[in-house]
């Protein structure tokens, strides 16, 4: 595994200031992360530049499943099914400590969005079209079976269930390792650099202007060819280029909240009706489970997307309306996050119709930007642009490069040979420490957090000498962070690297101040610079309950 480091990031810079690139991908999410693997296993010299940390945006805000989109069987969008489908069963595959099979329940009330009949000619046609073999093949419970497998669910309008195969993953931990596998391919990819403007030549864009966000430096980085990556930002980049179309952006907004799992403890995932006819999802995850989400147009600042009171209370009263012996309230709530999907508008449709496919535009100057499209299909998104980029250089410069290989690359972490091997190594960590008063699920969050990068971990945690064991975990997991995933802040790790944001806030405050005290002490902060990073994390931290 190649280092990357916050210490190599100037040695990054001095590389993206002297090489001509092939391309140079702007946005660190699950496509510019996709993207930036494909071309680089390709032989393309690559560079991405992210703004901010890597999946800061969209890809850290989604509802964590690698789904098969069942959904989309009822707009009839048979090929998004089928391509999806086949998506997830490949990129478990490549990562299956990131990418976890989770048994889903689609209960059939009285009035529901999907009947018997229906649900079970769907899901047939779901298992087909997603190639799903084995004990993922879907099945039809009756309402007895149904109750067994999740007691909560209402027995007075219950009819029966379908349950089916889907997968959970941990979107920004997906996008990391795939900006870290693009390293063995000699990717430059680096966060905290903001694109100010392009550069052209003979009228094509032929590189961009940067600041260091950390350091205010601003330089160049030269390419042949560009990519727009950014997500929900897209069109303000395409801006940049002085692009006037008529196809643009339509942003939706998607909320989900999150509870100690002992209020909500559904037995698995479980997918159901809402009573204004949309679905939501309730998955647990470790000590949490979480719900959402909602689907609702946003035209406020990208920047800033917030859960508010509105959006809680939608959520709240689905869930209680889902599960009458649960009741909760709004105090119980420990966690929220809301991010933006980029879909691409149509005239009439509200947000919650509108297709997941994704579409890619082509500039006069040759800006090339994607947007749409699905955490599931980022593989194959990726695949199509670069296809596009390696004829454009065939074209242009005669120059050839492989196809993709992505299919069969492993991801850092991932080398695992399948489902099994992952549950038998998460015993192997637990036996490791179990006898320090860390618990199963310890191990499991370790494990799918980290796969096998958790001995680098645990070799590190054995040279700390606290005497609290979870202060030193806390403390190896910084500096493996640090020094292996280009963390720059305690907000880099505890949201995006760890998690802990969402699924463990409790911890957050009970770890602040020492993930505080170590970034300052391995980035020689001073006082100033480590009050100011201190105010940040508390403002996150409020941010995330600031409805309440």
């Amino acid at each position: 595994m190649k280092r990357f480091s916050f210490f190599d990031r100037e040695n990054t810079i001095n590389e993206l200031q002297s090489i001509e690139f092939d391309v140079l991908i702007i946005g660190g999410g699950i496509t510019g992360a996709g993207i930036a693997l494909d071309a680089a296993s390709r032989g393309m010299k690559v560079a991405l530049v992210e703004k901010n940390d890597f999946a800061s945006g969209t890809s850290s805000k989604s509802t964590k499943l690698i789904h098969g989109g069942l959904r989309y069987l009822k707009q009839f969008d048979f090929w998004l099914v089928k391509e999806v489908g086949m998506e997830r069963a490949i990129v478990h595959k490549l990562a299956p400590h990131l990418v976890v099979p989770e048994k889903m329940i689609l209960p059939l009330v009285d009035g529901g969005t999907y009947g018997s009949w229906l649900t079970s000619v769907g899901l047939k046609v779901y298992d087909v079209l997603a190639a799903v073999e084995g004990e993922d093949k879907r099945k039809m419970l009756n309402q007895s079976e149904a109750l067994v497998k999740e007691p909560l669910l209402p027995k007075h309008k219950l009819k029966g269930a379908g349950y089916y195969a889907e997968y959970r993953t941990d979107d920004a931990r997906l996008t990391l390792e795939l900006i870290k596998t693009s390293l063995n391919y000699d990717a430059k990819p680096i966060n905290y650099l903001e694109v100010l403007e392009f550069l052209y030549e003979d009228n094509r864009v032929a590189g961009a202007t940067v600041k260091d966000v950390l350091t205010n430096t601003v330089f160049n980085i030269k390419s042949k060819y560009i990519i727009n990556a950014t997500g929900p930002w897209v069109d303000r980049l395409r801006l940049k280029n002085q692009i006037n179309t008529s196809k643009k952006l339509r942003l939706s907004k998607g909320v989900h909240l999150v509870v100690d799992y002992d209020k909500l403890p559904v037995k698995q995932s479980v997918y159901f009706d809402i009573p204004d006819g949309r679905m939501m999802f309730a998955i647990p995850r470790g000590r949490s489970t979480y719900f959402g989400t909602t689907d609702t147009n946003y035209q406020g600042n990208k920047d800033e997307v917030k859960t508010d009171l509105v959006d809680a209370m939608y959520l709240i009263a689905a869930v209680n309306n889902m599960f009458p012996d649960v009741l909760i309230s709004i105090d119980d709530i420990k966690s929220s996050w809301a991010g933006l999907r980029p879909l691409i508008h149509e005239e009439g449709k509200p947000a919650s119709e509108l297709s997941r496919k994704d579409e890619i535009f082509i500039a006069k100057s040759e800006l090339i930007s994607i947007a749409g499209g699905k955490l599931t299909g980022y593989r194959k998104m990726a695949e199509r642009i670069v296809d596009l980029v390696a004829k454009k250089h065939l074209r242009r410069f005669s120059k050839e490069f492989k196809k993709t290989q992505t299919e069969q690359i492993l991801l850092s972490g991932g080398k695992f040979e399948n489902f099994d091997d992952v549950k038998n190594y998460i015993k192997v960590i637990y036996k490791r420490i179990f006898e320090d008063k860390f618990s199963e699920k310890d191990a499991q969050y370790l494990v799918y957090n980290y796969g096998k990068q958790t001995e680098i971990i645990l070799n590190k945690y054995d040279e700390f000498i606290e005497k609290h064991p979870h202060e030193k975990m806390i403390k190896a997991e910084v500096w493996y962070t640090i020094h292996n995933e280009m963390a720059c802040t305690p907000i880099d790790f505890f949201m995006r690297r760890t998690g802990r944001f969402y699924f463990d806030i409790d911890s957050v405050h009970r770890y602040k101040t020492i993930v505080l005290n170590e970034f300052s002490n391995y980035f020689f902060w001073d006082k100033e610079e480590e009050e100011k990073k201190k105010e940040e994390l508390l403002k996150k931290l409020e941010e995330v309950i600031s409805f309440k």
